[in-house]
């Protein structure tokens, strides 16, 4: 029976009847696993004290009622690996959990996608927190508007939902660099997830700053929090530096406190969980519906012989990857793998419930490489140019033979995400309800009842129709815009960190040092070029350079012409050995093999330029140069008296960036797909004002620039694939 924490205390025997210490483990053991119940089994027949008398007993029952009552340690949520089971306020308690990231949902819908969550059946929401979303500089923090993250856990108290907290200081999530800030980058030869002092001093000082927010939350102390998880996937990663997880458990206990449940997560084969996995933190797995859920939970039993059965992240779908296609996952076997893992009392949670949008530059990438980025940039006027560090391959952090080869890393396939997080979920991008949180729903209820009430609809969508734009200015006409402290001066190209420009674009500017009156090779030496270069010769737009794709072109110029190079960050890598994940220009820039040098580095803060008002604050710039290239198009729409959810597509265009009212949209590439169309939340519009558009294309808009707002999202369509529309 389920019973209150006031019931436990007074109703012990029919309760906590069968309440055990755990066992001696074999394979590990885990420290933090020993309950830390205060809750003592009653006496048996033969040592049953002498009856009390009723005033007596009606004293003492009173007295361990405002106890409970007065102090939060009577709350409990722990191990039982008699039971091999949660035991939440000495219940036996197992979880139906789903994730949502507030970073990718604007804070005006958290409360609509929480409810939603709730009402589908769950107990509890799993959350990631990005440290780079909240630490963009070294000892800069910011926790307003949409980065509130005690806002949003305190959101989910009052609607009821228990939270799993995925604090770090890694989270992947096909986030931007997994969660990491690119600052740390700034110290070029730091060995990331791992015991360098450089990375552990990062931090522990991030912790610092975090784990305060989070220990008042936690529900020994009163809140919603029952465990949360360190690092993430950590089997994945090459380092398997068990020093550095002791350190970051010695860390969450020292600020979390001794009662607080620690777990890991990874993968279920045999090499992820023998480096993923520590003594003092409990082992959880993560599979998807294609998995044998039986040999799956055999995965963790081999390191977790006793205690609850737990998946951490069952995948209702998946990501998506430009230039593929949309993927999705079959509602019947999402909904038949989960009743599979209910049957077995396992608590699980699905990956995820609610996707959301990577607004802005924050999607990541993936790499599907194991081989480990780790280079320095000497930047002395003699060697500005990628090497490898020997130093680092006989650092005490790393267990490695040898450098994979000298002077390169070919680090195969990268693969960036699209900016819509759908992933298929049981909430749609929009936050909409699917026929797979249907599905998803109707097991839940064989197992657990669910909240009265219906299900909160679709949100309002609306479709606003064209909106005709009209080109603003060639980026290059705007550098003193969009870059007000001027160029910086450099022999050789440096990186985005050396320079320390986190995201977006960086202009690289030179000239040609003779005449080329023949078609000429300028290019980079392999993975040079991270990740986008479109190339400009006095200002006309000559083609785009790609880190896995060309990395030549062949111009013709005089000596003195102008040589310009937007260089795009992608999103850095979040999967995978290389997420130490550079950006700019890596190596030299070569005519007919012959490096440029003498460059002038702007790095381009085209948020705070739009923020501001511009460009539709400003005069136009006459052009003549057409429509190829980077540029900026400009427009303005009003709504009719509603500001409703809607998608925009983008009829001709190539790839760029899109403002609404200055918020970071995120970037569109309809000519690779799958994404057709960007999501533009109600929250972000305007009502009885003009709602300002600002696009920046940057291969070249189409003949007859305009926007298409539209009421249902286009997915999935790639490069030889028709326009579908999957909502």
């Amino acid at each position: 029976m389920r019973c209150s924490p006031r019931a436990v205390l007074l109703l012990p025997l029919l309760t906590c009847s069968n309440w055990r210490k755990r066992p001696a483990l074999a394979k590990k053991d885990h420290v933090t696993g020993v309950s830390t119940s205060t809750f003592v089994p009653p006496p048996g027949p033969g040592k049953r004290p002498a009856r009390m008398g009723l005033p007596a007993l009606a004293l003492l029952l009173a007295a361990g009622l405002l106890r409970a009552q007065a102090s939060p340690l009577a709350r409990s949520f722990e191990l039982d690996y008699e039971d091999d089971c949660f035991r939440k306020d000495g219940v036996r308690f197992r979880y139906i959990s789903g994730s949502i990231h507030y970073a990718r949902v604007p804070r005006p819908a958290w409360r609509d996608r929480l409810l939603k969550m709730y009402m589908s059946g769950l107990s509890a929401v799993q959350v990631y927190v990005p440290w780079n979303y909240h630490e963009p500089r070294p000892g800069v923090y910011d926790f307003a508007g949409n980065r509130d993250v005690e806002a949003f856990l305190d959101l989910t108290a009052e609607l009821g939902l228990l939270v799993i907290l995925r604090p770090g200081p890694y989270i992947c999530a096909e986030w931007e660099m997994g969660g990491l800030p690119s600052w740390l980058l700034w110290k070029p030869d730091i060995v990331l997830r791992s015991s360098d002092p450089a990375y552990l001093a990062a931090v522990d000082s991030w912790l610092h700053v975090l784990l305060p927010k989070i220990k008042p939350r936690l529900y020994q102390h009163g809140g919603n929090i029952i465990s949360v998880q360190v690092e993430n996937e950590y089997g994945s990663y090459y380092a398997c530096d068990y020093g550095y997880l002791r350190h970051l458990l010695a860390s969450f206990r020292a600020l979390l406190g001794s009662e607080v449940l620690l777990f890991t997560t990874d993968g279920t084969r045999a090499e992820e969980l023998h480096c993923g996995t520590l003594q003092g933190l409990y082992a959880t797995i993560d599979f998807g519906p294609g998995s044998n859920v039986t040999e799956a939970f055999g995965a963790q039993r081999w390191v977790e012989p006793k205690g609850p059965l737990v998946n951490s992240e069952y995948y209702t779908g998946w990501l998506d990857y430009w230039g593929e296609a949309h993927a999705s996952t079959s509602s019947v076997h999402v909904a038949r793998g989960l009743e599979d893992m209910l049957q077995l009392g396992a608590s699980v949670n699905m990956y995820m419930f609610h996707g959301g949008t990577n607004f802005a530059y924050w999607s990541g990438r993936d790499s599907q490489s194991w081989v480990m980025t780790l280079h320095c940039i000497a930047i002395m006027e003699r060697r500005a140019h990628w090497v490898p560090c020997p130093e680092l391959w006989q650092s005490p952090f790393l267990q490695l033979p040898s450098p994979p080869w000298p002077g390169a890393d070919f680090k195969d396939q990268y693969k960036p995400v699209t900016t819509s997080y759908d992933y298929d979920a049981p909430l749609s991008e929009a936050g909409d309800p699917t026929e797979k949180l249907f599905a998803i729903r109707m097991v839940i209820s064989k197992f657990q009842p669910l909240p009265a009430g219906p299900m909160p609809p679709a949100t309002p969508k609306y479709a606003y129709g064209q909106v005709a734009l009209q080109k603003h200015a060639d980026l290059l006409d705007a550098l003193d815009v969009l870059c007000p402290s001027g160029p910086i001066q450099s022999r050789f190209p440096l990186t985005f960190e050396a320079i320390k420009q986190a995201h977006g674009f960086v202009v690289y500017r030179t000239q040609l040092p003779r005449d080329v009156l023949e078609p000429t090779m300028l290019g980079t030496p392999p993975h040079s070029i991270c990740d986008r270069g479109y190339v400009m010769l006095q200002k006309e737009y000559c083609g785009t350079l790609e880190r896995d794709g060309q990395t030549t072109l062949r111009v013709m110029g005089r000596a003195g012409d102008t040589l310009d190079v937007l260089l795009e960050n992608m999103g850095r890598i979040s999967f995978g050995a290389n997420i130490s994940d550079f950006k700019g220009l890596l190596g030299n820039l070569s005519l007919d093999f012959t490096p440029l040098s003498n460059w002038l580095i702007y790095p381009l803060d085209i948020d705070a330029a739009v923020q501001q008002g511009w460009p539709h604050a400003a005069l136009p710039k006459s052009s003549r140069r057409g429509r190829a290239g980077p540029a900026f198009y400009t427009g303005a729409f009003e709504t009719p008296g509603i500001a409703w959810d809607t998608f925009v597509k983008f009829p001709g265009w190539s790839k760029g960036q899109l403002w609404i009212n200055g918020f970071n949209l995120g970037r569109y590439w309809p000519r690779r797909g799958p994404q057709q169309t960007l999501f533009v939340p109600g929250s972000v519009l305007h009502i009885g004002r003009p709602n300002n558009i600002t696009v920046l294309e940057l291969e070249g808009a189409p003949s007859t620039p305009l926007l298409l707002f539209l009421d249902q999202p286009l997915f999935n369509r790639t490069l030889g694939h028709s326009t579908v529309a999957t909502e």
